[in-house]
């Protein structure tokens, strides 16, 4: 096996870039941690709940959530039909996890920031 593709395979097989990675953006921790408490949710109040989410964004972390297991999208044949989201057995189990995250991000932030702007003087 060349170089490049054994590469290749060990990125693949790492679960914080291929899983970690898929969920870890600012948009699906907060679709998940919002559906954690409005659960089931139809897709113009979840938008509601987040207003700084454009429309496209919202759809494809949707998507992206729903192909890796952590919500569910439910269907309902109505005219018009009713889409409602909700989160996983998965996506249940991240939630705490989140919540730590969280937590630990207010605690540090003050000193976080001060880190920030300390490096931006000393350039």
């Amino acid at each position: 096996m060349r170089k490049k593709e054994l590469l290749n395979s060990i990125i693949e097989i790492c679960p914080v870039r291929n899983v970690v990675a898929r969920f870890g953006n600012k948009w699906a921790l907060l679709v998940i941690l919002v559906l954690s408490e409005n659960e089931p949710i139809r897709y113009n109040e979840l938008g509601r709940k987040i207003p700084d989410i454009s429309s496209r964004v919202l759809s494809n972390t949707l998507r992206t959530l729903e192909a890796d297991g952590l919500i569910i999208r439910q269907l309902y044949q109505e005219v018009p039909p009713r889409v409602e989201y909700s989160l996983s057995d998965t996506g249940r189990s991240l939630v705490p996890i989140i919540l730590e995250l969280t937590e630990w991000a207010q605690k540090n932030m003050k000193t976080i920031i001060e880190h920030r702007k300390s490096s931006l003087l000393n350039q």
